[in-house]
């Protein structure tokens, strides 16, 4: 049976205390939001792992790399070494994507799915 969160405990130097993780659908990969954290940085979360709610938005910010390389995000309309950024509000189990992101699921509301099952080998 799949899971369609998972919070995990890390402590350094940042201190994100505890984050919760989903799979991005626009992104072909995890995106993950500090729920709770000594530093007062946190992202508010209703507790439901199978339906979540998030506030305020997720924003991913990064760049385009190399088409083969692990972090190449093949569904982002840019070239490599140009900004990418995945915008997004989820809420009630459904990812929101603004317009502003470069990838093919922008303006789209879909489901959250299950993280991949290597996730939790990880």
């Amino acid at each position: 049976m799949g899971m369609k969160t998972e919070l995990r405990h890390w402590s350094n130097a940042a201190d994100h205390g505890l984050m919760l993780y989903l799979w991005c659908p626009g992104c072909d990969d995890v995106h993950g939001v500090s729920v709770e954290s000594t530093s007062g940085s946190v992202w508010q979360w209703d507790g439901n792992r199978d339906l979540p709610s998030i506030y305020p938005s997720i924003l991913v910010s990064g760049v385009q790399w190399q088409e083969g390389h692990t972090f190449h995000k093949g569904n982002h309309a840019i070239g490599v070494g140009e900004k990418t950024t995945c915008h997004s509000f989820v809420r009630n189990g459904k990812w929101e994507f603004l317009g502003d992101c470069p990838h093919t699921l922008a303006g789209q509301t879909v489901s959250v799915i299950d993280l991949p099952e290597w996730w939790g080998k990880a």
